[in-house]
């Protein structure tokens, strides 16, 4: 395997981590994420809190699929990113001095620095990367697996253990 194969592979782990990490810290307290959300004035109290849960589910979910190369799974990180990116620029752009929420209630760089310019520059660093994947795969014209043949590798490797017990 040759050294961009390696370096795709291995962007590909690192984007798919920092997904899972993100998502998975803000569904251990989504009430918390909710309130985050909420200081941005972007969406209705009432959607707050399914918000909560569904963005971070959804980062998890795309994390899991971008270490399996699942296809749509960059397509979801790419919307995630450039959504995260509109909503940090608004941020700025209004003044206000509030969490970026990027990795849950807890996240040490917010509470050094109400980040939201430094969580910009590294969520830019991360669509960087999601544009270096996009062009390797085009270039080496590599499709991701479909979800679909995954799971029946998955179930037929299962079958064949499961044959000789």
């Amino acid at each position: 395997m040759n050294t961009s194969a390696w370096i795709y592979r291995l962007l590909r782990w690192l984007l798919g981590l920092i997904f899972i990490y993100a998502g998975g810290v803000k569904l251990l307290n989504p009430v918390t994420f909710a309130l985050l959300i909420q200081a941005y004035g972007l969406v209705p109290d009432v959607l707050l809190l399914p918000l909560a849960v569904l963005l971070p589910a959804l980062e998890v979910l795309a994390g899991i699929g971008l270490l399996f190369d699942v296809r749509g799974s960059l397509g979801v990180v790419t919307a995630l990113l450039i959504l995260f990116i509109a909503i940090l620029g608004y941020g700025l752009w209004m003044g206000l001095d509030v969490d970026c929420g990027c990795f849950g209630p807890e996240d040490p760089e917010a509470e050094a620095f109400h980040g939201l310019r430094s969580s910009l520059y590294r969520d830019l660093a991360m669509l960087a990367g999601v544009v270096f994947l996009y062009f390797w795969r085009w270039y080496r014209s590599v499709d991701p697996v479909p979800l679909v043949q995954l799971i029946n590798q998955h179930l037929l490797k299962r079958r064949s253990t499961d044959a000789y017990t």
